[in-house]
Parts: structure tokens; C-alpha cells; sequence
């Protein structure tokens, strides 16, 4: 294994194939019927996967996950709505801070970074306060790996009469989603995760009646979902510049998403990987930081070594130089890191990890394995 190119066991960016990296290679022309053909089958393609084509519209934008987050808010709430902010770790708070930023009213729930949020709760909270119209929830918090209960929370929302936003970064392509089962105005993802590809493309699932509805609303021009739409089905083209690269990366993870077996396949290489790592980390003395039910099989907390000698810096330089970038923790109480389970990677590669993980923390004289 090459150190010049190391295994990223992070949430995304991640390892993609050789055939991804390949896709980029090839020089695409913004207006050309080739790339705009692209578009559309890769709309038509993500669509597929959560089973929205007759309800929602794939609406792609150039940026992180992040800037499609706050396309959707600035879209699909209305100036004079108020948002309810389920918080469970640090892209909840995210969230949050795009609301105040965007001047959109908002409250905020927040439970421990290992507590999911229930449907009691949010059904209380929808009870206590009339003026809320909409609910923004992250399914799979990434700053642990913890999984919320989305189908429990979307039901009581829809049965409140109010509409719900998933930031599903970290679980769309990997956990079922059905939009048929799960009513939600707006589902959030992007294409450097769980498809595998490139960072650089976020995609919203507007609920194709909230859209219509949406004109004047967005806080921003290049954010404007609801314009971003109505040129794409047009024209066949983007606003502006798109992520040529990125998007006929994806398109190409996409057609090894649908030879691997799609979804359930993808998941279940996932959950392998998860399993491995949880196992052989335990074998080491390595605590994860969530119980395994609700941890889901993305990305995994480990509590860090209680030991005078452990250093986070220079385990991972350590672990690095063996060929596996691991993820500092991100929680504020508890020092921590953090494993990813998803990428091009198998269980092969993640007990190579684990093994690398041993000698380090042999190296630095941390535990006596």
C-alpha cells in the first residue's frame, strides 16, 4: 500500500475507484448535448434511488453539502416561516447557524451527542408552538455516526401539518429512504459520500408542489433552487458554470453503485466494514463512544486512549504513514476520533486498518498489544 495515496477512513472526502478517478480524465463542454444528456440521466438516476419521480424534483447545485443545506432553507422556507431544529451534534448546529444567518425565525431542540431525537418529542414541541411550519433534521449525525429515527419523526410532522427538511449527507445511497413512505419537503445529499463520487456537487429532493411554491423566496441568486430548477427544465442546462468533473465522476459511481447491487449492497458492505472495525477496535480495548443501536454503519467515535503518551496529532501521522487517514473527534466533552466505514473500501482493508491502529498505538507505547 502507498502512503503517496492513503485509504481515507473519513466521512467524506473519500476513497473512490480507479474507474471514478478515470471518469474525470475527459473534458466536458458546459453547453454540450453530451453533458447535458449527463445531467439528466444523473437527476433520473439519484431520483430512482429514493423512489421520487412522480413526487420530487432533483434539483443539483455546485458546493459541499453544506451550500445545497442552505440552498434548501433559503428556498424552501418562506421568509416569515420558523424552522424547528432538531440538534444531536455539530451539523445540527449548523443547521441552525444557516437559519440565523439566513434572518429565517427558528428554534432549536438539542439532546446529547449520543441521545437520537424521538417523534415524542418532536411531537411535543410541534403541540407547544403553533408558528413552527417547518422541521429540520440530520438523519445520521456525522460528528458521531449516530442514527436519528426518521420515519417515526417524519409521521408525526406530517400528521402536525408541517413540512420537513433531511440533511441525509451521510445516509443517502446507504440507508433505505423510501419518498413514498417518508413524507419530506426536502432530502439533502452530495456527491463526495455514499455514491462514492467526488466532493463538489450538493443535490436537493424538493417536493416538486414546494418548489412551484418557492419563486422569491431565496435569499441568494446563485442558491435559488426554485431558479436553478426552472433553467435546468428549460433549458437542459446549469445557471452557471457546473461541476463538469464531478458531476461525470458521479455519474460513472453511479453506474458501479447499480453493478455492486445498489443500495441494499451498498449498505450491507458498509455494515460489514462497520462490523470489522467495531469488533477488531474492541479486541484492542477500543471503546466506541455510541451503542450499537443506534450507531449507524457509516461512521464510528472511538474514545481516545487514556494515556500520558496518546496524542492525537501524532497517532494519525503515525496511522497516515501506514496508508489510513483517520477523522479527529468532533465532540466537545469527551476526547474522541473517528473511523469511517464507507468509500471504496472493504473488510479486508478495514482489518488492515485496525491492524495499523495496533502497531501505532504498540509504536507510541500506548498499550502493550
Amino acid at each position: 500500500m502507498s502512503t503517496a495515496d492513503p485509504i481515507l477512513l473519513t466521512p467524506g472526502p473519500l476513497t473512490t475507484s480507479a474507474r471514478t478517478r478515470q471518469a474525470m480524465m475527459v473534458d466536458w463542454g458546459s453547453w454540450d448535448d453530451r453533458f447535458n444528456q449527463l445531467t439528466a440521466s444523473l437527476c433520473e438516476q439519484l431520483l430512482a434511488i429514493l423512489n421520487g419521480g412522480d413526487s420530487h424534483h432533483c434539483v443539483p447545485l455546485q458546493g459541499s453539502g453544506t451550500f445545497a443545506v442552505e440552498a434548501a432553507i433559503g428556498t424552501l422556507v418562506p421568509r416569515d416561516g420558523k424552522v424547528l431544529v432538531l440538534i444531536n451534534g455539530a451539523y445540527g448546529k449548523r443547521l441552525a447557524k444557516i437559519c440565523e444567518v439566513l434572518g429565517r425565525s427558528f428554534s432549536t431542540f438539542e439532546t446529547a451527542e449520543d441521545e437520537p431525537t424521538t417523534a415524542a418529542d418532536v411531537d411535543r414541541l410541534l403541540h407547544a408552538d403553533p408558528s413552527l411550519t417547518h422541521v429540520a433534521l440530520i438523519h445520521c449525525e456525522t460528528s458521531t455516526g449516530i442514527l436519528n429515527p426518521l420515519a417515526e419523526i417524519a409521521d408525526v410532522i406530517a400528521r402536525h401539518g408541517k413540512r420537513l427538511i433531511i440533511d441525509a449527507m451521510s445516509s443517502f445511497g446507504a440507508l433505505p429512504i423510501d419518498a413514498q413512505q417518508v413524507p419530506f419537503d426536502a432530502l439533502i445529499a452530495a456527491s463526495g459520500k455514499c455514491l462514492e463520487g467526488v466532493p463538489g456537487m450538493g443535490f436537493v429532493f424538493a417536493r416538486k408542489d414546494s418548489l412551484a411554491n418557492a419563486a422569491g423566496n431565496s435569499h441568494s441568486l446563485a442558491m435559488d433552487l426554485f431558479d436553478q430548477h426552472t433553467y435546468l427544465a428549460k433549458t437542459g442546462q446549469w445557471r452557471f458554470t457546473p461541476p463538469t468533473h464531478v458531476v461525470a465522476a458521479l455519474h460513472e459511481a453511479l453506474l458501479q453503485y447499480h453493478e455492486e447491487g445498489g443500495l441494499p449492497a451498498r449498505h450491507q458492505r458498509y455494515a460489514d466494514n462497520c462490523n470489522v472495525l467495531l469488533d477488531e477496535m474492541a479486541k484492542l480495548g477500543l471503546r466506541s463512544f455510541l451503542p450499537a443501536a443506534i450507531q449507524a454503519p457509516i461512521i464510528v467515535t472511538f474514545h481516545a486512549p487514556k494515556h500520558p503518551r496518546y496524542q492525537f496529532k501524532e497517532f494519525y501521522e503515525r496511522v497516515k504513514a501506514k496508508g489510513f487517514i483517520l477523522y479527529p473527534g468532533k465532540l466537545t466533552q469527551v476526547e474522541t476520533f473517528r473511523v469511517g466505514c464507507i468509500g471504496h473500501v472493504n473488510q479486508a482493508q478495514m482489518h488492515a486498518a485496525v491492524a495499523a491502529v495496533a502497531d501505532v498505538l504498540r509504536e507510541m507505547e500506548v498499550f502493550e498489544l
